[in-house]
């Protein structure tokens, strides 16, 4: 079935949740590129580049659905996802922490109570 039979509606859907994900995933590598060390670094892949994907699989589902088709893959991919992103990100912080790898990141100063 090509994509012109389908709904208009399913079409704009679609077409909004591809350009969404594809925003997402666009600042997950811009992120990854510009921040300064390995923490910083971790936590742009994992947050947006995860919704980005998550944005692509809704734009998949919607176009199986408009075709009558359940959409059980994408579903699946999704929920794995979600769940293994984290914990991945989890336990590379606590390796990374473990090494003692250096931060950049500035401190905050404590307050002089005279």
């Amino acid at each position: 079935m090509a994509t012109l039979d389908l709904p208009l509606w399913a079409q704009w859907l679609a077409a909004a949740l591809l350009v969404l994900g594809g925003g997402f995933t666009l600042v997950g590598a811009l992120g990854l590129l510009r921040f300064g060390d390995f923490f910083m670094r971790l936590h742009a892949p994992t947050k947006a580049t995860t919704l980005g994907v998550g944005g692509v699989l809704l734009a998949s589902m919607v176009l199986g659905w408009a075709r009558g088709q359940p959409a059980l893959h994408e579903l699946l991919i999704a929920l794995f996802l979600f769940i293994t992103a984290p914990v991945s990100a989890q336990l590379m912080a606590l390796a990374a922490l473990h090494l003692q790898v250096a931060s950049k990141a500035v401190l905050p100063q404590p307050l002089d109570r005279d």
